[in-house]
């Protein structure tokens, strides 16, 4: 489909003027581009993945590998997507690899750069598999909610945990919007 500036609006869902490198909750949803399923199936409920989801889920463990103010809450990854909910920290945590970087605490990255960098390493190693160059893997642009409480991050948590049992429900009915 061609862009039409008249259909077609990209706005920020961000917030404006918040810190999204600020310590606290972050639920994001990552898409495949045109929603290819390519990472896995889900056979009785539960997603097995492939050799491309292996390389999704190594990916974004290491981001807390990488980043030591990451942390990684409850996470899933679908045939075509992935949640989780990415915890920003103020205190680094000890065992963080050696090879990762000193960080300096005023050069975190935000929620954004995060993401960006998880997208970079993922897309570059699956198209490394394929055989590809410079193809996309990932929709331009992702999903998050600030959470604010505990009753939305144990929601958020209950939603990522059963993902996967609801994937036949979700294909026969696409479009339908989220339930928060």
């Amino acid at each position: 489909m061609k862009y039409n500036p008249d259909k077609h609006h990209r706005r920020s869902i961000r917030l404006k003027g918040y810190d999204y490198s600020s310590p606290g909750f972050y639920f994001v949803t990552l898409c495949v581009q045109c929603r290819e399923c390519l990472f896995g199936e889900i056979v009785n409920g539960e997603m097995q993945l492939n050799e491309l989801g292996q390389v999704v889920k190594q990916t974004y463990l290491w981001l807390s590998t990488q980043y030591s103010y990451v942390e990684l809450d409850r996470w899933v990854i679908m045939p075509n997507h992935l949640h989780g909910i990415l915890v920003l920290t103020n205190t680094p945590r000890r065992g963080v690899s050696r090879n990762a970087p000193t960080e300096d605490a005023t050069k975190r990255k935000s929620l954004g750069r995060l993401i960006g960098a998880f997208k970079t390493v993922s897309t570059k190693q699956i198209n490394l598999i394929q055989n590809r160059v410079g193809v996309s893997l990932w929709q331009r642009d992702y999903y998050e909610s600030i959470i604010r409480d505990e009753e939305a991050l144990n929601y958020i948590r209950s939603y990522i945990h059963n993902n996967p049992p609801l994937w036949e429900q979700d294909q026969l009915h696409p479009d339908t919007p989220s339930k928060w």
